[in-house]
């Protein structure tokens, strides 16, 4: 799944790459043709892509009730995610645009067909990521164009929470039923490129979210139902060996039948994503090797950047007699350009991506009880009083041990319903029906290290712990 959102990201950076007026530019695309100027579909595969994900992340644990500390531990991990990166990426570009706005002697500030607007309100949507919200088209929505697709997928983020109710019901369905769900999802934007060729009309986003994302879900629920025997790996590495030359095959002999009529190849793409998450051989082994993974998760980075580096460049393409389109340094720059949106992606990733995300998890157990303060701030919920029992006492009068102390405590905030969250930590790989546990899992947990000076309660939590273990695992039989 990683290595494919690489090569959805890189087919997005060539379709807009592909808008440069230079000559050697146009030879290539009239050679390839729509496999480069299809390139938008990258941005359907993603939203597929991220369906599946997220519903093979979190679909177990929101699918079950809607517990407003389990969704906002998804909505906090999804925004640690996408925010970082895209703040910076927005205000440095934005401050591009502002001095566009102010030294420009046009009146076009960005290369895009409906001009951003640059004003307090706009900047307050496009921080919280919800500037396409009230748009319904998504052309001129985003300072940075190609982040409408970042806030549409905000958008899907903060659904899934209450789609998840109705996914998790779903998933004793058949298999095939689950299949042709996610397929026929896809059909309105599959119609839209048959009928017009495009796949832009008024609301067109909100229908690529719902659509992607949905059949992307649909897809993992098909997957989790399969036997995963060395039989169906290797039909599935089949069909992910098929499904590409298919869909480009597809490409071409739509653009026959006129322009932009091979986008109807999103039909696809939950079948692709379905068949590579199975798959052992060929495509998949391809995906997995170690520089694709590492591209997949520079991918959002290289998504965010790549405009503003493509905006300067085609400025000064504009501007400057010595990169007139005929010029062999225009091209030379041009392949430049292509190479520094790796690596301004990369630095990125790892200087501003990753130490954020990690820096803003390590906040998400205080956000996660933040509904719960708040309701209880409102009034909509009270603490109860918590009356621990009486304990047995031993022949010398003194009081029970430490382990029935808080083990009677404990239950009695349980029967209070004052217990807010679990005294042991769910696992990080917590196990589910289509991720079982492992016991290095169960073991890593049982071995974290505590302070010298510790209460009771974390020796009692130890105790638990360590039960956990030898129950659940050591006298399983292996």
């Amino acid at each position: 799944m990683t290595g494919l959102r690489a090569v959805a990201a890189v087919w997005v950076v060539l379709f807009h790459f592909h808008f440069t007026p230079l000559p050697g530019v146009a030879e290539v695309v009239g050679l390839l043709g729509p496999l480069i100027t299809a390139g938008a579909l990258g941005v359907d595969l993603f939203f597929v892509l991220s369906g599946f994900v997220i519903a093979y992340t979190y679909l177990d644990e929101l699918g079950p009730a809607l517990r407003a500390r389990a969704t906002a531990r998804f909505v906090w991990a999804r925004a640690c995610r996408l925010w970082p990166a895209y703040a910076l990426v927005l205000h440095l570009f934005g401050i591009w645009l502002v001095v566009r706005a102010m030294v420009g002697s046009g009146g076009d500030i960005a290369f895009q067909a409906v001009q951003p607007v640059l004003d307090a309100g706009q900047y307050v949507q496009q921080l919280f990521m919800v500037q396409l919200w009230d748009d319904a088209r998504f052309d001129g929505a985003s300072w940075v164009g190609s982040t409408w697709s970042i806030s549409a997928e905000w958008l899907a983020y903060l659904l899934f929470p209450v789609a998840a109710l109705v996914l998790f019901r779903m998933r004793r369905l058949p298999v095939v039923v689950l299949a042709c769900a996610a397929v026929l999802l896809m059909a309105p934007m599959a119609w839209a490129y048959l009928s017009a060729g495009t796949p832009y009309f008024p609301w067109s986003w909100l229908v690529r979210i719902l659509c992607g994302f949905g059949a992307g879900a649909l897809a993992y629920l098909a997957v989790r139902k399969l036997s995963w025997t060395s039989t169906a790996r290797w039909g599935a590495s089949v069909v992910a060996a098929v499904l590409p030359v298919l869909m480009a095959a597809g490409l071409l002999v739509g653009e026959l039948a006129g322009p932009g009529r091979g986008g109807a190849i999103v039909l696809l793409f939950p079948l692709v994503v379905a068949a590579l998450a199975v798959a052992d051989r060929g495509p998949a082994t391809v995906l997995s090797a170690r520089w694709l993974v590492y591209g997949g998760r520079l991918s959002y980075c290289l998504y965010l950047v790549h405009i503003p580096l493509f905006e300067v460049y085609w400025l000064a393409l504009r501007r400057f007699a010595a990169l007139a389109p005929h010029t062999v340094l225009a091209h030379v720059v041009g392949g430049l350009v292509l190479l520094a949106t790796v690596g301004a992606s990369a630095l990125a990733h790892h200087l501003v991506e990753e130490p954020s995300r990690r820096r803003l998890r390590a906040v998400g157990p205080a956000v996660a009880r933040m509904p719960v303060r708040a309701a209880r701030a409102l009034g909509l919920r009270r603490a109860r009083p918590v009356l621990v029992p009486p304990l047995a006492v031993t022949q010398d009068d003194a009081l029970a041990t430490a382990a029935a102390r808080f083990a009677a405590k404990r239950q009695a905030l349980a029967e209070a319903g004052a217990l807010q969250e679990p005294l042991l930590p769910e696992p990080r790989h917590a196990a589910t029906p289509f991720r079982p546990a492992t016991l290095a899992t169960a073991l890593a947990n049982a071995q974290r290290r505590r302070a010298a000076h510790r209460s009771e309660m974390d020796m009692w939590a130890d105790h638990e712990r360590a039960e956990y273990i030898r129950g659940g695992y050591l006298h399983a039989g292996g």
